[in-house]
């Protein structure tokens, strides 16, 4: 190989062709090598083998995101994304590939949106800033419904109270422009116009300490979790606060298995007890009731073997065979999550398509028997993979959660 491309290279090994495009252009490479599981040469690809392929379905658009000359071309090129994602889906593409394809643009207008805002503030720099992706688009899942979930790491050169502040409004400013983009911008402000996710490294770096150390304080949990699913779209690639101290969690198996306990406290289900004392029962949180389950789980297993995963799918693969689940579960909770996340793409589209906004909660009498079939399959393969780790999780000594047969 070293007489044929440049070491050390970038690999890939059983990755959805979308992914592989989507390394190739995020990080500007001019080749990948593939591999086999065993790390054998299995060949090379570049950009131009997808020039045919569906997976380069959303290349066009982001590139134009790209070269957005202002707030108002953004906005309109914003207004693209539902028919892409209509058109993949009808030419039958897989929802993970029409998820990362999502998550690409998704990326592409975030970066582009920060660059317009801090043209008119000089002051600012943006080489002063990381700018990380979290929740569904951190793990390369959005869909038409997900919030914009992000965070800012600030150079430790930015050091004054004030200029942090003018940072702050400007990722404000930021926030107000992907909301008239179509993205929706996250109610709980886990955006880096608020003062929790817009902090310099050090500041970063000690909270996680804190975080890690002390599980039960504050909004410790949530924050880990959310930090787990970083991923940085411009700025520092390595990310120290992820890297240097969560990937440290294994010599915390305490905290380990109180965020397991968590992740297990939503259990997948078809009703709720509200929902019987109100009699709804004619709608179903297809997020909170089926797919967060699955999410949850997979973050935590993933962790377990040290995997620096972070899509829902890859986490799972990474984790089969570890303590939390053995191989046959993996490979179910793998096809549940993409055939939920399929159904709920084909019910959002028919919510924009009415004219309604895209919502998680679906009126089961709208989705096909087939439909409603797959659902309550899913959610029954779900909870019964949840009891079982809940049952296993009193039994085992917490050290056992975090030894992994093999390096992931």
């Amino acid at each position: 190989m070293v007489e044929v491309v440049t070491t050390p290279a970038t690999t890939v090994s059983e990755t959805l062709a979308a992914d592989a495009l989507i390394e190739l252009t995020e990080r500007g490479l001019d080749y990948l090598v593939v591999t086999d599981r065993a790390g054998g040469v299995r060949g090379v690809v570049v950009p131009d083998d997808f020039v045919v392929s569906p997976s380069a379905a959303g290349v066009p658009l982001r590139e134009q995101v790209t070269r957005a000359g202002s707030a108002a071309e953004l906005i309109s090129l914003g207004r693209r994304v539902p028919p892409l994602v209509r058109d993949m889906l009808h030419r039958g593409r897989t929802a993970a590939e029409i998820t990362a394809v999502r998550s690409t643009i998704t990326d592409a207008v975030q970066r582009r949106a920060l660059s317009l805002v801090l043209e008119r503030h000089p002051d600012l720099r943006e080489d002063e800033i990381t700018w990380l992706a979290l929740g569904s688009n951190g793990r390369r899942e959005p869909v038409l419904s997900s919030d914009v979930d992000s965070a800012a790491v600030l150079a430790d050169s930015v050091d004054t109270p004030a200029r942090v502040a003018a940072y702050r409004r400007a990722f404000a400013e930021v926030d107000g422009l992907l909301g008239r983009v179509g993205l929706h911008v996250d109610e709980h402000h886990a955006t880096p116009g608020a003062a929790s996710f817009a902090r310099t490294r050090e500041q970063w770096r000690r909270a996680a300490r804190r975080w890690l150390a002390d599980p039960l304080s504050g909004q410790a949990l949530i924050m880990t979790s959310l930090l787990l699913d970083a991923r940085p779209i411009l700025g520092d690639p390595g990310l120290p606060v992820v890297v240097e101290v969560f990937g440290d969690i294994r010599s915390h198996p305490r905290t380990f298995v109180l965020m397991l306990q968590e992740s297990l406290a939503r259990r997948a289900r078809l009703r709720t007890m509200r929902d019987v004392l109100v009699r709804r029962g004619g709608t179903f949180d297809i997020k909170t009731h089926a797919l967060a389950p699955v999410v949850d789980m997979a973050r935590c297993a993933a962790l377990s073997v040290r995997s620096a995963e972070l899509s829902t799918r890859a986490r799972l693969a990474a984790a089969a065979g570890s303590p939390i689940l053995d191989p046959d579960q993996a490979h179910t909770l793998i096809e549940v999550f993409e055939v939920l996340q399929r159904i709920r793409l084909s019910y959002q589209l028919a919510q924009l398509e009415r004219g309604d906004p895209a919502t998680d909660v679906l009126s089961m009498h709208r989705l096909s028997p087939l439909d409603r079939s797959l659902i309550a399959q899913a959610v029954r393969e779900v909870a019964a993979i949840q009891r079982r780790v809940a049952n296993l999780a009193q039994l085992l000594d917490p050290e056992e959660w975090v030894r992994s047969p093999h390096p992931a």
